[in-house]
């Protein structure tokens, strides 16, 4: 992948995701019901030293703790990167423990 360059100038989520899909970063990791860290349309289970947080770009909304959210650009042991998106604050994409146990 590339130099990050410019990215750091993008203020929204949005703006950060879309260029990281014309980088060709398009899947995420997500953490499903059973607190087992999956890559997007795959059956692999990730144990946190299977993955590796390259960047962290976190987004806070001016008015509302509702807006707050963090995208990790994340690698894993295959070579494959993605990201993982979680709003923080009040309310959390992964509610529990787990999540953060998992990032710790």
């Amino acid at each position: 992948m590339e130099s990050t360059g410019n990215i750091d100038k993008m203020t929204t989520l949005s703006q950060v995701m879309a260029k990281l899909a014309q980088r060709g970063v398009h899947r995420e990791f997500r953490m499903n019901e059973n607190c087992e860290m999956k890559f997007e349309n795959s059956e692999r289970v990730y144990q946190p030293t299977d993955l590796t947080i390259i960047k962290t770009y976190r987004f806070e909304g001016p008015s509302s703790p509702d807006d707050n959210a963090v995208l990790y650009l994340v690698k894993d042991s295959d070579g494959n990167i993605g990201m993982i998106i979680d709003s923080y604050g009040a309310d959390s994409n992964y509610p529990g423990e787990d999540f953060d146990k998992f990032l710790s």
